[in-house]
């Protein structure tokens, strides 16, 4: 709610509480007519101003939280978080047994991620192999990739299959890799 909203709608309230004071039991239709329009312009100030959504929870931490019905404060994150300590007290706590190992500040070997394994295509260009295609997850992709390649228009002089792991190991070869000096008689 902004300045100029807040003291339109304090003016409204205002005069509607003026009206409330001067009401008797012969104020006339007319005069009741007039305090309906001003309670009716200070509801539609009051539309205007409220800009979130209507409260959902009774949870003055979440009130626009998700809805747990069976929750006294019809909040499911608070119910969640009661249910939760309610358990640890019925199972009790896990005590640590001195078998546990002491975390390490790097973490144990289940939390790092695993490698990835992966097939690199690659071919001979003359003087070294080089990545042709993107590195596949799937063998048998890879070895349809490179025999297309073999078959196409501009075949290179060797392709081949790398494995790719922890390490590297070359699979398969095709053709002959032959070293080529792009220097024309021999860079003498």
């Amino acid at each position: 709610m902004n300045h100029a909203q807040l003291t339109a709608l304090g003016r409204a309230l205002r005069l509607i509480g003026e009206h409330g004071e001067a009401l008797t039991t012969d104020t006339p239709d007319t005069r009741l007519r007039e305090v309906r329009a001003d309670l009716q312009r200070a509801l539609n100030l009051l539309d205007e101003s409220v800009t979130s959504g209507a409260v959902t929870t009774r949870c003055p931490e979440h009130p626009n939280g998700p809805v747990d019905e069976s929750a006294q404060d019809l909040c499911l994150l608070c119910e969640t978080r009661r249910r939760a300590a309610r358990r640890t007290e019925f199972h009790g706590a896990r005590r640590p047994r001195s078998a546990d190992p002491v975390p390490s500040r790097y973490g144990v070997r289940s939390d790092r991620p695993q490698p990835q394994q992966r097939w690199l295509p690659e071919l001979w260009n003359g003087r070294e192999w080089q990545l042709c295609g993107t590195p596949r997850r799937d063998r048998q992709e890879t070895e349809l990739y490179l025999a297309a390649q073999r078959r196409g228009p501009r075949p290179a002089m060797a392709y081949r299959l790398v494995h790719e792991f922890t390490d590297y190991e070359v699979l398969r070869v095709w053709g002959t890799p032959v070293y080529v000096d792009v220097e024309p008689m021999g860079n003498l």
